[in-house]
């Protein structure tokens, strides 16, 4: 293999590398979102974090160079959900790395120049680096290729890109060192002592027997209670720790029109399909016919039972050739389908081949052209494994003399299957797709089945224009009748169901019943409490109008924000009072659980063997306080009421099994410590971001 081939090789699994550091690893995946840069305006601001801006330049100079490597790897189309996943990870990366940067540099870590030539050409390379310079049969470390790269590298021969490429790469090599070094100050920090072992020893093995009686919440009707203001100002004070909100939220109200195709949409639909279908069975070039006047424009290729969905499977197989059936409804669309071709061929093949660039060799023809002296080269003896390890751009197969395993029917692009699978052992043959030029060896076939080749045309079910003005006229009339007060009655009046889309982040693409509602989140975010959209938002199928109801501001929210929220709970609340009173005229002069079980009208449950660590009561749920008390009391007592999520609880302790004595606490330490290891790169992190002061703009923009 030439170096510069070599010097490429290494630079692309490099570079696909890059996003795998450990500066990423512990933050987050660096996800982006699939098309251009996201961002309008270069010169506005993203957000700013302690007095620091985030300009759109810096953000979507790394968003973009990223969105490469995504689909590189994952080679998907990104859902409205999942772009808005990705885009508040890619946030939270950012900001991780603009905090812990900043942390770095207070400290003085520094990567010094020793360290740094340790890292790249000592003797025991960074994992990134002794990673792509491994043997691909050993897996081990090979330092003769390290060597030759970087000897490349100093020629002054290489690609000024390339060279570029590769000091990126140390500079994000050595950045996650220095955050290696900074979590490494945190971790040697963290201490188990034998005291903690013992109590987490006993947390998970100390058991406990008990009975209890129980008032449950449900048991009083919300009709029979009275919830005052002071009730909700209680609770709220006692629990505003729980109502810190880390970003803007927003939640609106929607109707929306259904402008699905109506029955006369259909039936035109299905006249267009049913006029093609003459056409269809006349054909002699399937393919040509299928790219003409499908929809979707599927390649023909073979394919084995089970392959085909349902209804054309159940037919196919036993059908002469030209056969049609349909036309029918799969997946929203009118479809027919024509079985072009069937045969009997192998089920799996094993091939191997050469890839040639045309842009590097002068177009298709003379790629072609060298695929062809190549085959003839084979034919005439040479080995074909040496010519792919030489001139195959593909270096993963190349390495290994072209191999590509074996593989079934649907593993490789259309244009490859059909040489591989349609050929015989032996037979060399040159093929053009959109990779490159392949010359292709099959090495063997196994197996043997019938496949059919289907051609398949499409037409989807979509409304016509006069539906969908028909539809959009319905909800632009309901929109011109709004006031801020009359959403409601409106939406009755029209007979609309009103969907609620709660505590909306700025970011956010879709809400449940929409899937594509990142207009409407937009407006949500630059409009006022109780305003209505100022326009019908056109959102697939639907037509939507819209009503902002709440705005949640960031940071500790007010009683009203949390009012509904909260309701529940304090009625729980005001009904825990009341039943707690009952169990306490039912405690006086009692003297067993019993007694206080026939006076309350409850009943006793006995309960065995439950561990602190594990506070679930049987056929109930989770009862921290409850289980908590429990493990703090003397046996054989009647417990004071304790107010649970379920109900109010009075319990009497049977006994306590304590565990073997714990002699040795070092597994016990070690399990604390590794665990304590784990949660605490996040939570540094958690740490930074609240400590900090961030504005976040990009709801207005994105």
């Amino acid at each position: 293999m030439g170096i510069m081939g070599y010097l490429r090789e290494r630079m692309g699994k490099i570079l696909a590398g890059v996003i795998g550091l450990a500066l990423l690893a512990f933050i987050a995946g660096e996800v982006l979102k699939s098309g251009s840069s996201f961002f309008k305006d270069d010169a506005s601001e993203i957000g700013e974090v302690n007095g620091q801006v985030i300009s759109y330049a810096d953000f979507s100079k790394k968003l973009d160079a990223s969105t490469q490597q995504f689909r590189q790897q994952s080679g998907q189309d990104i859902t409205p959900q999942i772009s808005s996943y990705l885009q508040e990870t890619t946030w939270n990366t950012y900001l991780s790395q603009f905090l812990l940067n900043k942390e770095i540099e207070k400290l003085g870590i520094t990567i010094g120049a020793a360290e740094s030539q340790a890292m790249v050409s000592g003797s025991n390379p960074d994992p990134q680096i002794a990673r792509q310079f491994s043997d691909p049969k050993t897996g081990q470390f090979d330092k003769a290729k390290l060597n030759q790269f970087l000897a490349y590298l100093q020629s002054g021969k290489v690609d000024p890109a390339q060279l570029e490429s590769w000091n990126d790469f140390l500079k994000q090599l050595f950045e996650a060192k220095k955050v290696q070094k900074y979590m490494a100050l945190v971790s040697n920090g963290l201490y188990v002592n034998s005291l903690d072992a013992k109590d987490d020893y006993l947390s998970k093995n100390k058991l406990v027997n008990f009975k209890y009686t129980t008032l449950d919440y449900a048991s009083i009707p919300d009709s029979k209670i009275k919830v005052s203001d002071d009730d909700y100002s209680s609770y709220y004070n006692d629990h505003k720790s729980e109502f810190k909100n880390n970003q803007e939220l927003r939640s609106f109200n929607f109707v929306a029109f259904n402008a699905a195709p109506s029955k006369d949409d259909s039936l035109a639909i299905k006249a267009q399909v049913d006029k093609m279908v003459g056409e269809f069975k006349a054909t002699t070039n399937d393919s040509l016919f299928v790219q003409i006047n499908s929809e979707t424009k599927s390649p023909l290729v073979y394919q084995k039972k089970g392959s085909l969905e349902p209804k054309l499977d159940s037919v196919m197989f036993s059908a002469e050739k030209g056969f049609i059936y349909g036309p029918y409804i799969a997946n929203g669309s009118y479809k027919v389908a024509k079985l072009v071709d069937s045969r009997i061929g192998p089920d799996s093949v094993k091939a191997r081949h050469i890839l040639l660039n045309p842009a590097t060799e002068g177009g298709v023809d003379k790629a072609l052209a060298k695929a062809d002296s190549l085959k003839k080269l084979i034919e005439g003896g040479k080995p074909f494994g040496d010519l792919a390890k030489m001139y195959s751009i593909d270096k993963t197969s190349g390495e290994k003399g072209g191999d590509l395993g074996t593989f079934g029917r649907g593993a490789m692009i259309p244009v490859f299957e059909d040489a591989a699978f349609n050929g015989k052992t032996g037979d060399i043959k040159i093929v053009t797709s959109q990779f490159g030029v392949h010359l292709i060896q099959v090495e063997d076939q196994k197996g043997s089945a019938k496949v059919v080749k289907v051609a398949i045309i499409d037409k989807p079910l979509q409304a016509s224009s006069k539906t969908q003005a028909a539809v959009y006229s319905k909800a632009q009339a309901f929109l011109s009748a709004l006031n801020k007060d009359n959403f409601d009655a409106e939406a009755k009046k029209n007979n609309l169901a009103v969907r609620n889309a709660e505590d909306v982040s700025g970011t956010a693409a879709a809400v449940p019943g929409l899937d594509n509602a990142r207009e409407i989140v937009k407006w949500a975010f630059k409009a006022e409490k109780n305003d209505f959209s100022d326009q019908v938002f056109a959102v697939g199928d639907k037509y939507v109008v819209a009503r902002l109801t709440t705005v949640k501001p960031k940071g500790v929210l007010p009683l009203d924000a949390v009012k509904k929220q909260i309701e529940p709970a304090v009625k729980n609340m005001v009904k825990a009072k009341e039943l707690m009173a009952k169990f306490n005229s039912a405690l006086n002069g009692s003297t067993s659980i019993d007694q206080v079980a026939q006076k309350a009208g409850s009943k006793v449950v006995p309960v065995q063997n439950i561990v602190f660590a594990n506070p679930v009561i049987p056929g109930a749920a989770a009862e921290y306080k409850l289980v908590g008390s429990i493990f703090g009391s003397q046996p054989n007592k009647l417990s004071k009421p304790v107010e649970g999520l379920q109900g109010v609880y009075v319990y009497t302790v049977d006994s306590f099994i304590n565990p073997a004595q714990l002699t040795n606490a070092v597994r016990e330490k070690q399990q604390l410590s590794q665990a304590l290891l784990q949660r605490s790169e996040g939570q540094v992190l958690d740490a930074l971001k609240d400590k900090a002061n961030v504005k976040d703009n990009r709801a207005k923009f994105l």
